[in-house]
């Protein structure tokens, strides 16, 4: 069967799946990439990551890559976004940020999203991997069913 019709046929869910779970892990040879230059100890001393259930996080093309880079994964309790930095300390700033805007284009939102990227403070990102801590610790002493309240 060629790959276009597989694509429009039964089989078409499953190459989406392999072709979500190729590009994550090119996701990681930038991240890899970008740790290397900015801040190449990291390296050598190990990196942890940290990402949800997903598909492509939890695929065995994507623990293969962890292990032969010798990445360390964090363990994430299914259906935890208080777990995840960009959901519970990123969105909702944002979303506050953008409240009530309108964009004409698509270049002007991301013109927009650049912007205030740009003018937060360094402190931003350092809280929220920061409190990381203590929400780990909430989930561990609720066996894994800690969800924080927003």
């Amino acid at each position: 069967m060629s790959e276009k019709k597989q694509e429009k046929g039964h089989n078409s869910k499953s190459f989406d799946q392999i072709n979500l779970k190729h590009r994550y892990c090119s996701t990681l040879d930038r991240l890899k990439e970008a740790i290397r230059c900015k801040r190449p100890g990291l390296l050598r001393r190990g990196v942890v990551l940290q990402h949800d259930n997903a598909t492509p996080h939890s695929a065995n093309l994507t623990q293969q890559w962890l292990q032969c880079y010798g990445w360390e994964m964090l363990p994430h309790p299914a259906h935890s976004p208080d777990l995840a930095p960009s959901d519970f300390h990123l969105f909702g700033p944002l979303k506050r940020h953008l409240g009530g805007m309108a964009f004409e284009t698509e270049d002007d939102l991301i013109s927009e999203l650049r912007n205030w990227f740009d003018n937060l403070d360094v402190d931003f990102f350092r809280v929220g991997i920061n409190s990381l801590l203590s929400r780990w610790q909430k989930c561990i002493d609720l066996h894994r069913y800690y969800v924080e309240k927003y």
